[in-house]
């Protein structure tokens, strides 16, 4: 008797949503190795590793060909030390190693795809160590979306080392309904682009045209199956301070992967900051693993609801407008309608204060694009 193994995803890689940082959003297919190394040092040294973050993420471009017999050729040029001693390199750090493929029978950028060659390339990223896999979606024709992720699923299984697999077919065939046993995360919406409100002609979003992509998605995601509103672009120079914290508080209200996209050998004190932020990102992950809800919609100002662990709560209050808004929110009420009692401390996750308790309305104003962070903590 022969036995065979059902293929399956690998459970338990992704309990938490997943941190690291990826090179698109800031180099494009300008990478190569020595820039993946500095960043690589950077995070093992800057408190980013610390905090959590932990994938380096290679993306498109850094593969060139195959060779004779089918194997995925790295670009020698760039990568001269080839992928196995760049992995190395990134695990002496105490850090992941992710890497880039499409399911079609090209890349994004015309590179190489996995279509055809899903078990050899999956033996290559095993042989490399690698521990993360970012499978996109172009060139794909006439493909099914589940059928396609789900042969590099088996691929990843049969090749022996347990990688997170992150769908990135961006939404179009609703993959939160089906990712679930097929990989760890799966991108909601197409690509976020660097600004706060835009949207461009190729389906490029900005951060409120993704956030506004998550009011019925939610219940679909938590742990080991995260939705993926996309990379972060804090950093890069266009967002104002308050965009970028609305930024980040939202993908930690949504439960999200958190990979940094800015140049983080070169990052600003500010910025670290504010991507170290150790309160917010406890959000994040958050062991329930509870994607937010929107709770209350008046005009431009949202409340976003999240359950925590340890009977706790997240509120996150978003100003969409251009102008300041003053608050004036009865928690107790909102508290009440989820049937516990009203003896919580308030904490600004941004200023890291308490502001009172569920006792007394919370007051004040909320600058243009800015957000207010709540955390009600059981007394």
């Amino acid at each position: 008797m022969v036995l065979t193994i059902k293929a399956q995803k690998f459970e338990g890689l992704a309990p938490k949503p997943p941190m690291g940082w990826n090179s698109w959003n800031k180099f494009g297919c300008q990478i190569n190795e020595k820039i993946i190394k500095e960043v690589a040092d950077a995070m093992a040294s800057n408190g980013m590793k610390a905090a959590g973050y932990e994938y380096i993420v290679v993306d498109d471009c850094w593969q060139i060909g195959r060779d004779s017999v089918g194997n995925i050729v790295a670009d020698p040029e760039r990568f001269p030390s080839g992928m196995k001693s760049l992995v190395d390199y990134v695990h002496s750090k105490g850090l992941k190693f992710g890497i880039y493929s499409d399911a079609g029978t090209a890349t994004c950028q015309g590179r190489p795809g996995s279509r055809g060659y899903e078990f050899q390339d999956a033996r290559a990223y095993a042989k490399w160590e690698v521990d993360y896999l970012k499978y996109d979606w172009c060139f794909h024709g006439k493909q099914n979306s589940e059928a396609s992720y789900s042969i590099m699923r088996d691929a990843l299984y049969k090749a022996g080392r347990p990688m997170v697999l992150s769908i990135c077919e961006w939404g179009t065939t609703k993959p939160w309904e089906w990712g679930k046993s097929v990989g760890h995360l799966w991108r909601t919406t197409e690509d976020i682009i660097n600004c706060f409100d835009c949207k461009n002609n190729w389906g490029g979003l900005g951060v409120l045209q993704i956030i506004d992509l998550h009011t019925e998605i939610g219940d679909y995601s938590g742990p080991d199956h995260w939705n993926d509103p996309d990379m972060l672009e804090i950093g890069n120079g266009v967002l104002t301070p308050a965009e970028e914290r609305l930024h980040l508080s939202m993908w930690a209200m949504f439960s999200a992967p958190l990979m940094a996209g800015n140049d983080i050998r070169n990052i600003s004190a500010e910025t670290l900051k504010l991507l170290t932020n150790k309160e917010v990102l406890d959000i994040d992950q958050d062991i329930l693993g509870i994607s937010a809800t929107r709770w209350m919609k008046y005009g431009d100002l949202e409340i976003w609801f999240k359950p925590l662990s340890d009977n706790n709560y997240a509120f996150c209050l978003i100003n969409r407008s251009n102008q300041s808004i003053a608050i004036n929110q009865d928690l107790k009420t909102t508290i009440k309608k989820l049937k516990v009692d009203d003896s919580y401390v308030v904490r600004d996750l941004w200023k890291h204060k308490d502001i009172g308790t569920t006792k007394e309305n919370i007051t004040g104003i909320i600058p243009a694009h800015d957000v207010l962070m709540l955390k009600l903590t059981k007394k």
